[in-house]
């Protein structure tokens, strides 16, 4: 557990550049405090033991705004990038590496039983404001963009956008329009890119009617 931590600890270096410190980090980060809330609870969900756990993950909450629930599985090298309001379900699974920015639910439709929330593979980053809901499976090398619904599965290296989410990149290729490589504040918007797309045919056919 203390080496998962470490390496929690050690990817807000390398994906966060307002990080100054160590002290800074250990102090201010709400999202490495509620991976360690995680990190003491899970062990315990996992032993049988269901009240303590969520004893110690709704503390999390309340003193960091980010409700992890002990029975999800989350690998080494996950970080939660402000993360006020985060919702991470009971079932979910999580790879290595993944980054979840404010806002991120990975949460159930409310109509499945057993597994009911999202599998998340490694190397995926899910921007602000999205939710992947249901018992779904995104791959490796995924990113999801912010403010985005997804409701089906996503296959590796691939960027989903829009509401309800959809595969606009795909190993590198782009499937619509003009989408640049991923980062979190530029993402391709497919309805407005589909509104511009009906304006300019509206124009097309309005000189040709004038014509």
């Amino acid at each position: 557990m203390l080496s998962m931590i470490k390496q929690d600890t050690n990817v807000i270096f390398e994906r966060d550049p307002a990080a100054n410190g160590l002290l800074e980090v250990l102090l201010t980060y709400s999202g490495l405090h509620a991976i360690i809330f995680y990190r003491l609870a899970h062990p315990l969900y996992n032993l049988g033991l269901r009240t303590i756990p969520r004893i110690i993950s709704q503390i999390g909450r309340f003193l960091t705004g980010i409700e992890i629930h002990p029975g999800a599985k989350i690998g080494p090298g996950f970080f939660i990038d402000h993360g006020m309001g985060v919702v991470i379900g009971e079932t979910t699974e999580i790879g290595s590496n993944v980054t979840l920015y404010q806002g991120v639910t990975l949460g159930g439709t409310g109509k499945e039983t057993g597994k009911r929330h999202p599998t998340i593979g490694d190397n995926v980053m899910i921007s602000a404001g999205a939710k992947v809901l249901g018992s779904i499976e995104i791959g490796d090398n995924v990113k999801i963009g912010a403010g985005a619904v997804v409701l089906e599965e996503a296959p590796n290296d691939c960027t989903v956008v829009g509401i309800p989410g959809r595969i606009v990149v795909k190993d590198g290729e782009k499937l619509e329009q003009d989408c640049a490589d991923l980062e979190h504040g530029d993402l391709p918007d497919p309805v407005q890119e589909m509104l511009l797309c009906m304006n300019t045919r509206i124009k097309k056919l309005e000189k040709q009617n004038n014509n």
